[in-house]
């Protein structure tokens, strides 16, 4: 298949892309900016735009068979000073589903929206928080797009863990040298509660079945290892050479804030994904502590 991976040069999308291509896919990475020339992504077909611009148009979309869309919104996309509900609204709520209506038009016969686990994994949040509801609204707008000649699905994924070859990752980076003791003004613990979490080979991987076996209209809800933070943050420090347990204090976490936690500090946000939706996607599972240790073992090299 011809596919373009929107939000390309990210870590989801771009290990997607680079996984879709070793499967033998012909890919094209879309983003604001090229992929840095340190990873596998620059040798990668590039449309460069913004999907919230409109830079996008029927005729720069057409000639691809299938869609791959990495680039929805959250917290971390969220800048200073604007109104987060006026925010997510465009981004997501707006932004998204007029893409894929283009993408439709423009003759694309398979697209895959990711997003998040929220609105089906804590379906209570939705009256909660702004950017949940913004999530859910967005999923529903893209699949109401299905249609026979537009296969249409979403995979909503927990939080991601993984690396790409020469791609920097912010939050995962300090994550590893938090554990690896290059951050020593930070204090050592984690917070209580946790959440499920996937490797970016999982999802990849999910994607590859999705494009190939997901039900029309259909949104999946994906999920793999079910983590306190207290192991989460540990699984990094073992990686390290440090055994110790952490300690687990009520408080907010400089490097995991309480406003990247919509279900709330001290929450345990665990599921178990349908088997049969595991199945039909065969993504693997049990994967996310070897990602952990991949991570900090790539920061050691550097």
């Amino acid at each position: 298949m011809n596919i373009l991976v929107v939000g390309g040069t990210g870590l989801i999308g771009g290990h997607a892309a680079l996984w879709l291509a070793q499967q033998g896919h012909n890919v094209s990475i879309a983003a604001r900016k090229p992929a840095s020339p340190e990873t596998p992504l620059a040798k990668l077909p590039l449309l460069q735009g913004d999907y919230l611009a409109g830079d996008f148009s029927v005729r720069r979309l057409s000639g691809f068979d299938a869609l791959v869309f990495a680039a929805g919104n959250d917290i971390r996309h969220l800048p200073p000073g604007v109104d987060e509900k006026a925010h997510w609204q465009r981004a997501n709520v707006e932004g998204v589903p007029r893409f894929f209506a283009v993408a439709r038009e423009a003759g694309i016969g398979c697209a895959i929206y990711i997003g998040s686990f929220y609105p089906q994994a804590a379906p209570q949040l939705v009256a909660k928080s702004d950017y949940v509801r913004g999530r859910l609204l967005a999923d529903e707008g893209v699949r109401a797009l299905n249609t026979p000649a537009f296969r249409v699905c979403s995979l909503n994924a927990p939080f991601v863990v993984g690396s790409v070859p020469g791609l920097v990752v912010p939050g995962l980076a300090a994550h590893a040298a938090y554990a690896l003791g290059l951050m020593p003004q930070l204090p050592v613990f984690a917070m209580p509660g946790g959440v499920n979490f996937i490797s970016t080979t999982s999802l990849s991987e999910a994607i590859a079945g999705a494009l190939e076996r997901g039900a029309p209209g259909k949104a999946y809800l994906l999920g793999d290892e079910n983590l306190s933070f207290q192991d989460y943050f540990g699984e990094y420090f073992r990686a390290a050479g440090r055994s110790a347990p952490l300690e687990v204090r009520d408080a907010e976490h400089p490097l995991l804030p309480d406003s990247a936690l919509y279900a709330g500090r001290g929450a345990s946000l665990y599921y178990e994904p349908a088997a049969a939706d595991v199945a039909l996607l065969n993504y693997r599972r049990e994967d996310v502590r070897r990602t952990l240790r991949e991570i900090v073992e790539l920061h050691q090299q550097h």
